[in-house]
């Protein structure tokens, strides 16, 4: 079994990617991850909108100003979205579902990058929401958090060291 700890460790955000396909298979691990997250209530108000069309991901990478032209080079992007009406902890399920999905990329040797949507503008000036919402046409009672790009890293970034993480910030009380 992979040590999760060092999955952690080598996850960084890969905003250069290569010309590499992900296969069907992969990107189905992927989701199993974000399908496996927690959610408050058992709500389970999210949903994931594959996009692989390159025309598409050109469109989308004009959805945040100056963050999410990597979706140009990516070779896939999952677009998470959850029903409004169906829980109170869409926020909070999406994030857990998006981390999820980075860690099962990361395992996999797929870069990646989170991409926040959610009270975010488009280079268009309308929300980025409302932009996705335009491209993708998901319903008015479905919002969007995050897009996750995905594809081959360029080059591998520096992992995090272990021996450099701020303990300071940890706190014990009795």
């Amino acid at each position: 079994m992979t040590d999760l700890l060092e999955i952690m460790r080598t996850r960084r955000s890969v905003r250069k990617y290569t010309a590499q396909e992900i296969s069907d298979e992969d990107i189905k691990k992927i989701l199993s991850a974000a399908l496996l997250a927690p959610s408050g209530h058992s709500k389970y108000p999210c949903e994931f909108i594959v996009v692989k069309n390159r025309e598409t991901l050109n469109k989308m990478s004009h959805c945040r100003v100056n963050v999410a032209k990597m979706l140009e080079g990516a070779a896939c992007a999952v677009v998470v979205i959850a029903d409004k009406e169906k829980s109170d902890t869409i926020v909070e399920d999406c994030s857990v579902a998006m981390m999820n999905m980075e860690l099962e990329a990361t395992a996999l040797g797929i870069g990646n990058c989170w991409i926040q949507i959610r009270g975010r503008e488009s280079e268009e000036g309308s929300t980025s929401e409302d932009y996705l919402r335009g491209i993708l046409n998901f319903p008015k009672n479905f919002a969007c958090q995050s897009v996750l790009s995905l594809g081959y890293p360029e080059k591998m970034p520096r992992q995090r060291e272990l021996d450099k993480l701020k303990f300071e910030k940890v706190h014990f009380r009795e």
